[in-house]
């Protein structure tokens, strides 16, 4: 049986979910990703902040999240921080649950998030900066088309720790050739 994957905007009723990935991830897993777990807010300050941002109009909000879905059931998200409306953002790619991973599954629902993200947030540049030794989103974001620009050490988020980053790029002219 093929699975259908598919995207959207998220809502009020996703932020649990969300929540939960981050305060019940194995540490291991936070790790793999280059996150501080010292860093990591308890879960009621993570719904705080994400309710905040979603209380705002899309345009003032610094994170946006669509969530990934597989036969209609959330199993991830791709969002944005931090996000400049109308010019950059910075995409970041969670599967929560490591059964759904190296499945190929990422790179089609990122197919279908790219899109979607600079048409909402009317982007002109996307950049990804995973972990450089995290290799599973590095190839995704080969795969679908992103530029590797550089690779260089730094803390990429509030949650992380100092690390190697690979930065890729993709802008809104190649997004429209390879997505539309």
């Amino acid at each position: 049986m093929t699975s259908a994957l598919s995207v959207r905007e998220i809502t009020v009723s996703d932020i649990p979910l969300i929540a939960d990935y981050w305060t019940t991830s194995s540490d291991s897993h936070l790790k793999s990703m280059g996150v501080d777990l010292d860093k990591i807010p308890d879960r009621e300050n993570f719904i705080s902040m994400l309710e905040n941002q979603l209380s705002l109009p899309i345009q003032e909000r610094n994170a946006v999240a669509f969530i990934w879905e597989m036969n209609g059931k959330p199993i991830g998200h791709c969002n944005t921080n931090p996000t400049k409306f109308g010019g950059e953002a910075n995409m970041h790619l969670h599967i929560w649950k490591q059964e759904n991973q190296k499945r190929n599954i990422g790179t089609e629902l990122l197919k279908k998030t790219i899109p979607l993200l600079f048409e909402k947030l009317e982007l002109n540049r996307l950049y990804c900066e995973p972990y450089a030794l995290n290799p599973a989103p590095n190839r995704i974001l080969e795969k679908v088309g992103f530029a590797f620009v550089k690779e260089y050490v730094t803390v990429p988020g509030s949650i992380n720790f100092e690390q190697p980053v690979k930065q890729w790029l993709m802008i809104r002219e190649s997004a429209l050739k390879l997505f539309n």
